[in-house]
């Protein structure tokens, strides 16, 4: 008994000092992705360029300065009297205006401000979409693996169990249907154990595509573990949260705002506009067509200019017209995006929330499995069970463990999901998985 105590420990040691050199936390294999990844270097660099936008939409309020040089040369003659002469200039203007009354450029202006913020928006539901794919390859990974040993686990019994039956059936004390069973038992799980090597392997070339990384190595789950609970416990809180940092709504409402702006810019179509005027010249003549003598002039101006549109053959009204409809549209978008956000979150909260009730239960079957295995092993050396019980109790043990580790990995990875349906996931909630994982 006290040697059965001790394998527990002796495995989870053993497979600590087997991790590899170079295993990775899952904030390790992010911070790799996050500078390899291409979906999100895309929406990276529409940031930046949507920022560049915002920027732009603020020069209808700035001034605005040119220079403007010139210069000439004309040779002029006659046939009827012997006439010629050379001369030419050189011109050079500054010339400045700026906006005093520009109701459209305002509306501009703000628009600049608000798609900045939905750059904003649009950037951590690409980070927040990141985390939880690295996070669902990474786990994935670990399944895999898992079911692998698990299937090596069986694979190793049921050959024991075969040589067993042989060694009985050579000296007559079972069948050879019992040797026959436990053949059919390992065959079945050597194909098992084919189909769990290719899984893993494609689940690794699947954390290496999104981390950039061809040595990812996830480091494991320490077992036993304790997931944690979910904080708050009441779904109502979880859904109120989204409805201020969810990255979905945030875009649904901003769109409603430029969509307002749109409208307002629509309606200075009526609108006057009024701006100041400037201009400073500078003239250098060689001579002109009736005097040879060089002169300069100089010659500055300051003004008003006004504009009042009078017709435009409707255009500004239907125009009003269009931009009033896209508003609504937006609004309805707002909705739909609210609306599904809390379903989504509400979807979310009630998976984690039976994940975990999950792991207790399998937990709880793990351990009768071994019961009821131990317990049909003895009944197997007295006689009064069969070898196809043993099998039978060794396939659903193993199972049920292949079953608790996918379940454990689900409820973290849910866990994740259900902040990113929210609209509160960060980056620092991976330190919160990283001290579950072995050191």
């Amino acid at each position: 008994m006290k040697t059965l105590r001790l394998l527990p420990l002796t495995l989870a040691i053993t497979a600590a000092l087997a991790l590899p050199a170079q295993a990775q936390s899952l904030l390790d294999l992010y911070q790799s992705a996050k500078a390899f990844d291409a979906t999100f270097q895309s929406a990276k660099s529409q940031f930046d360029a949507t920022l560049a936008r915002g920027e732009q939409a603020r020069a209808g309020l700035l001034p605005s300065i040119g220079l403007g040089l010139g210069a000439s040369r004309t040779n002029v003659g006659s046939d009827i009297a012997t006439f010629e002469r050379n001369y030419g200039n050189q011109s050079a203007t500054l010339s400045a205006s700026q906006p005093l009354y520009r109701p459209a450029n305002v509306a501009t202006a703000e628009q600049g401000k608000k798609q900045a913020a939905l750059a904003q928006a649009q950037l951590l539901a690409a980070d927040q979409d990141l985390i939880v794919r690295v996070s669902q390859a990474y786990f994935d990974v670990l399944a895999a693996q898992d079911n692998l040993d698990f299937v090596k686990a069986q694979k190793a019994a049921v050959s024991e169990q075969l040589a067993s039956a042989k060694r009985n059936f050579e000296v007559g004390t079972s069948t050879i249907t019992d040797t026959r069973e436990a053949q059919a038992r390992s065959d079945l799980v050597l194909a098992q154990e084919i189909a769990a090597e290719n899984d893993l392997r494609i689940k690794k070339l699947a954390l290496d595509q999104v981390t950039g990384r061809a040595d990812a190595a996830p480091k494991p789950l320490l077992v036993p573990v304790v997931l944690p609970d979910i904080t708050p416990e009441l779904v109502a809180p979880w859904v109120a949260q989204s409805e201020e940092l969810s990255p979905a709504i945030t875009q649904a409402r901003l769109a409603l705002e430029v969509a307002q702006l749109e409208t307002q810019k629509a309606q200075a179509g009526n609108k006057p506009t009024l701006d100041l005027t400037g201009s400073y010249n500078i003239t250098q003549n060689n001579g002109s067509a009736n005097f040879a003598q060089d002169y300069r002039t100089n010659a500055a101006t300051i003004g008003l200019n006004f504009n009042l549109p009078l017709f435009s053959g409707f255009a500004i009204q239907n125009r009003i017209k269009e931009t009033v409809a896209l508003e609504e549209k937006s609004r309805s978008d707002l909705d739909t995006a609210t609306r599904g956000v809390a379903q989504g979150t509400r979807s979310a909260f009630f998976g984690v929330q039976s994940g975990l009730s999950q792991v207790k239960a399998l937990e709880a079957a793990q351990a009768s499995s071994q019961s009821a295995l131990d317990a049909t092993k003895l009944g197997y050396e007295v006689g009064v069970r069969i070898n196809i019980d043993v099998l039978n109790a060794q396939t659903t043990l193993y199972s049920t463990k292949a079953q608790l580790a996918k379940a454990r990995y689900d409820v973290l990875v849910g866990g994740l999901k259900l902040r990113q349906a929210n609209g509160s996931l960060k980056e620092d909630d991976l330190n919160a998985v990283n001290v579950l994982m072995v050191k």
